[in-house]
């Protein structure tokens, strides 16, 4: 494949990458830029402000982060909209057509977490902690498990609901929560993701539960990282 990358500074005109009819090298061209394709993860939990977004991604400047939201909103991946008051604030939402990249960027997350080069030490959003619950959850584990979880991540509140083998994730606060676990998402990976038992991983100090910590412990066992390449 012929890769030849021109650089044109104006807002919203395409950078043609690739001459090839390839729909992965088209896909490549809308989001192919660094970062790109982590703002549409910022995303995928419903809309964000500038700010929020760039929480997120703490290695991204104002500066890209502009360019790039210019350049997706161009592509028709992404849309601006102002919130109803008394918020009344600008904030940055997918499109029907951008939220159809969800599945993309999950197999992508999947696939790359089997590379031995995977360094769970390294910090991630809160966004990215909520959908690794989606994209690591095993429901044929879930049998017979029902409840609510929320997740208290800073100032951010989240929530997790598993009935009849089904995950659901949802940004914001759940009144109905059978258990919360509060703490930054780092402190998470022990319990969720390795073979810690959450009452060892709380025990640290970085974890904390409350409400009905049996199911809060049973919930951690519903989640496991995909086996390394050999």
């Amino acid at each position: 494949m012929k890769l030849e990358k021109v650089t044109n500074s104006a807002p919203g005109v395409t950078k043609r990458w690739y001459d090839d009819a390839c729909g992965t090298a088209l896909a490549l061209e809308f989001v192919g830029e660094r970062w790109s394709l982590l703002i549409i993860r910022e995303l995928l939990l419903g809309p964000r402000r500038f700010g929020e977004i760039r929480s997120g991604l703490p290695g991204l400047s104002a500066n890209v982060l502009t360019q790039r939201l210019q350049g997706l909103e161009a592509a028709g991946v992404l849309t601006r909209e102002t919130l109803p008051p008394p918020a009344n604030v600008q904030v940055y939402a997918l499109t029907p057509w951008g939220y159809e990249a969800e599945p993309i960027v999950m197999a992508l997350g999947r696939w790359a977490l089997r590379s031995p080069a995977h360094d769970p030490s390294l910090p991630f959003s809160r966004v990215a902690l909520m959908l690794a619950l989606r994209m690591l959850f095993h429901p044929e584990r879930a049998h017979a498990f029902s409840g609510t979880v929320g997740f208290v991540l800073g100032r951010e509140r989240y929530g997790a609901r598993i009935a009849d083998g089904v995950l659901s994730v949802c940004r914001g606060e759940r009144a109905d929560a059978d258990a919360t676990l509060a703490g930054e998402p780092n402190a998470f990976l022990p319990a969720l993701f390795g073979t810690t038992p959450l009452e060892e991983v709380v025990s640290w100090g970085r974890l904390v539960v409350s409400g009905d910590v049996a199911l809060a412990a049973r919930f951690c066992t519903l989640f496991e990282l995909p086996p390394k390449i050999g």
